[in-house]
């Protein structure tokens, strides 16, 4: 086998089904690292009227009750339709904000697990308000599983 099979060296979250975030921003599904060692968050924006700031969260449970924002790693492709990701860059705690008018470009946020604190094994990925219409989608990819196998472990317990 060559390559990266994600479904079965990986998993799957559907972490933002598409929607338009004018009047609400999002917040991602929480997934757990727990079971994962790392976390490909890929960001998609159709089309586009506004910025939003993204920002990643870790919480201590699925509900998100206690959360903090944190670093995180990421890159970009701000030019419509094109599929060449700049390099990685860090992000602050405060996060990143989104290009404010191109359509169809994406966000790659990376996570590792070993980064987030202790007893604080869930993540969410959120996006402000652009108090426009903005058309997103995200998806976490989860790799490095604790107990692969042909079915890998659900992280939104």
């Amino acid at each position: 086998m060559a390559g990266f099979h994600v479904c079965q060296d990986g998993h799957v979250v559907n972490a933002v089904p598409p929607l338009d975030i004018n009047g609400t921003g999002f917040t991602s599904d929480r997934f757990k690292l727990g079971l994962y060692s790392h976390a490909s968050f890929l960001l998609q924006i159709g089309a586009n009227n506004g910025a939003s700031v993204i920002t990643v969260e870790e919480c201590d449970d699925a509900s998100g009750s206690h959360s903090t924002a944190i670093a995180f790693k990421y890159a970009k492709e701000e030019t419509g339709s094109g599929d060449t990701l700049s390099a990685l860059a860090d992000a602050t705690s405060t996060g990143i904000s989104t290009h404010a008018s191109e359509d169809d470009i994406m966000y790659l946020i990376e996570i590792d697990a070993s980064e987030l604190s202790d007893g604080y094994p869930y993540v969410c990925v959120k996006g402000s308000d652009p108090s426009a219409s903005v058309l997103v989608s995200g998806v976490a990819i989860l790799s490095g599983a604790r107990y692969a196998g042909e079915i890998t472990p659900t992280a939104i317990t």
